[in-house]
């Protein structure tokens, strides 16, 4: 049996100019993100696919061209109207502009978030030996400040490790906890997650739904976890969860 073909796919459309030139991180000072794709590069991925967005694809494609490692590289553009709207329609719609470029199963990522070598290696091997969706969660007190809140993806799940519902909490904090029905144990999603092609018909609906419901609002955004959500919640997908303790480091807008 020949083995599964998977794809790395990595959303860059929103590392606007304050990424530009990247960041520098890691023991050898490299560029943010060739450093995530050093982690990844193990896993053993047989193409990587960036979604830029206007911003961002002039300096991508003179950063990478066609290929890194050996490993080729397709490019989708993430496109919106700036009279109708002040930003993209979401994370969703930025994977759906790479509907073309995805045929086989595939691990999403953010490109200014940094995940660990092993995070890779766990999906990518769920991916080659599972016909089903899968996702990792983290310790919530690994990411809460000492002092601040934050707004975390909170995995409900099964007995037997599947995913249940993500739940999008804001205003997290070390003093509310108890308050708001969290532990320090519960897992949040780092926002990488292993699928399955034919979840792009499904989630290519609901977008179109979200959309709709949205109709002349500038500013709503169809966010992958929460429609992830909506398709476990409704039958239409499995995910499994796995538990991941190795250092994740995400890079997040000023604004945000």
């Amino acid at each position: 049996m020949n083995e599964k073909k998977l794809a790395l796919v990595y959303m860059v459309a929103g590392m606007s100019s304050r990424f530009l030139p990247f960041a520098k991180v890691g023991p050898n000072d490299e560029e943010l993100i060739k450093y995530s794709i050093r982690q990844a590069y193990p896993s053993g991925f047989d193409k990587i696919v960036f979604i830029v967005g206007e911003k961002t694809e002039k300096s991508f494609k003179e950063m990478f061209g066609g290929e890194i490692n050996h490993t080729p590289i397709q490019y989708a553009l993430q496109s919106y109207n700036p009279e109708e709207r002040d930003r993209p329609w979401g994370t969703v719609d930025a994977l759906i502009s790479a509907k073309k470029k995805i045929d086989c199963p595939f691990v999403v990522c953010n490109g200014d978030d940094l995940y660990g070598e092993n995070t890779f290696k766990m999906l990518a091997n769920h991916l080659k030996h599972y016909d089903e969706c899968a996702t990792v969660g983290y310790k919530l007190g690994a990411v809460l400040p000492e002092a601040g809140d934050v707004t975390r993806g909170i995995f409900k799940k099964s007995i037997d490790s599947y995913v249940k519902k993500i739940v999008e909490t804001s205003n997290i904090s070390r003093q509310n906890l108890k308050d708001i029905g969290l532990s320090l144990n519960d897992l949040c999603s780092r926002n990488i997650f292993g699928l399955q092609p034919n979840i792009m018909g499904m989630l290519e609906e609901r977008l179109e739904i979200f959309k709709s419901e949205h109709k002349g609002d500038r500013k709503a955004e169809c966010l992958l976890p929460t429609e992830i959500s909506n398709l476990i919640d409704k039958n239409q997908t499995k995910m499994k969860l796995y538990r991941v303790t190795e250092p994740w480091q995400d890079v997040t807008n000023p604004e945000d």
